[in-house]
C-alpha cells in the first residue's frame, strides 16, 4: 500500500484550485465595447468594415484606398501599396483582411486575383493572393504578376 503524504495532498490540492478558476474564466461573461465612431474618408476611399482584434491586439477601421497596380510582382506591389496611403500609413491588405474586402466591397474589385501582404508560410519564394471572382485565397509565386490594391487601418482606442 502506498503511503499518501501531506506534500502529495497540497500539490493536488493547489492543481484542483487551478482548474477550478481555469473552469471559472470560461464561464465569466464577457463584452466587447466598440465606440461610435466617425471616420473621415478622402475621394475614392471606402469604408471596409471593423476588423476586431486578435490576440491582444487592438481592433481597427479598414478603408480600402483607390486605385490599383496591375500585373504587377509580390515585391513591386509591396512598393507601390506602402505608398499610396499619402500622411497615411498603407500596405496591402492581410488574408483575413482580403476576406472583409470580398465580403463588403467585392463590387470595388474587378473578377482578377489581388496580392495580399502575406508571404507564404511553407513555400520560399510564395505569396498568398485573393480570387475576387470567387473569393478563394491562394499561394502562388512572387514573380507572377497580379493586380494590387492599398489599405489603412485606423487603431481604435
Amino acid at each position: 500500500m502506498t503511503t499518501i503524504t501531506l506534500d502529495e495532498i497540497k500539490a493536488q490540492h493547489a492543481k484542483v484550485a487551478e482548474m477550478i478558476t481555469a473552469f471559472e474564466l470560461q464561464q465569466a461573461p464577457s463584452a466587447m465595447f466598440i465606440p461610435e465612431a466617425t471616420i473621415s474618408l478622402s475621394p475614392g476611399e471606402h469604408y471596409a468594415g471593423l476588423v476586431l482584434g486578435k490576440d491582444g491586439e487592438p481592433s481597427y477601421h479598414l478603408v480600402l484606398l483607390p486605385g490599383q497596380a496591375d500585373d504587377i510582382t509580390w515585391e513591386k506591389a509591396e512598393e507601390w501599396a506602402a505608398k499610396q496611403g499619402g500622411k497615411h500609413t498603407s500596405s496591402l491588405p492581410t488574408r483575413r483582411e482580403q476576406s472583409l474586402l470580398f465580403a463588403n466591397l467585392k463590387e470595388e474589385f474587378e473578377e482578377r486575383a489581388y496580392w495580399s501582404c502575406e508571404a507564404h508560410e511553407s513555400e520560399s519564394g510564395w505569396a498568398w493572393y485573393q480570387d475576387f471572382c470567387y473569393g478563394l485565397q491562394y499561394g502562388i509565386n512572387r514573380d507572377h504578376g497580379l493586380r494590387a490594391r492599398a489599405v489603412r487601418r485606423l487603431v481604435i482606442e
